[in-house]
Formats: C-alpha cells, sequence, structure tokens
C-alpha cells in the first residue's frame, strides 16, 4: 500500500482585504517569490498563483482580468499583456499552450489574507 504525504503548509500573512481590489488583484511578496492574490468578490472567493507569466517571463499577472470559463464556470485569469489565461483553481493555461501557474491555497480570516506556502 502506498502511503500519500501530504506537505505541511505554513499559512503566511500577506495583506488586509482592503488591500486587494474587489474583482481584481494584487501582488505581494513572500521570502523571493511575487504572489498574485486575487479578490473575486463576485463569487465571494479568494485565489493566488505566482506573478510570473510563463509565457513571456513577466511579472505582471496581479494586474491581470479575473473572470470564468466553460460550463462549470472555472475562474481564471487573463495574462495582461498576451492574453494566455490560466485556470486560478489548477494554474492549467486555458488556451491550449503548454504553460502552468503555482497556485496557492488562501483563507481569510477576518480582514486578514493569508497565502499556504508549502
Amino acid at each position: 500500500m502506498d502511503t500519500i504525504v501530504a506537505a505541511a503548509v505554513e499559512w503566511v500573512f500577506v495583506c488586509t482585504t482592503s488591500d486587494i481590489p474587489q474583482n481584481g488583484g494584487g501582488c505581494v511578496k513572500v521570502g523571493d517569490e511575487q504572489i498574485a492574490v486575487f479578490n473575486f468578490s463576485r463569487r465571494g472567493e479568494w485565489y493566488a498563483t505566482q506573478n510570473l507569466c510563463p509565457h513571456k517571463q513577466q511579472m505582471v499577472l496581479s494586474r491581470g482580468m479575473i473572470g470564468s470559463t466553460g460550463d462549470t464556470c472555472e475562474p481564471k485569469v487573463a495574462c495582461p499583456f498576451h492574453k494566455k489565461t490560466f485556470s486560478l483553481l489548477s494554474g492549467e493555461c486555458l488556451t491550449g499552450d503548454d504553460y502552468e501557474l503555482k497556485t496557492y491555497p488562501v483563507k481569510v480570516e477576518g480582514d486578514q489574507v493569508y497565502i499556504g506556502i508549502e
């Protein structure tokens, strides 16, 4: 029998809810990583991904447009420069390209936003 070991998650306070615009994103730095944090207020949900767009290697995803796609209304972000779209759930590129984003769990307690770092 294979044993699956889950990586321990450290919850890191990154900002307050008022720091990230409704239905938009902002960038925070945790260690050496820039992380895009998204307040998808239309859905009442928060997401976090790497800020680096893997297509042209630019730190821009926090300024991307968020929305939903498909029958399942999967949440997504579009790169503000080249319009490549990525799932905010899995990080998968939704435009058929072979790119992927790192995603992070997010929790909000009161007005404090935390990102889970493995």
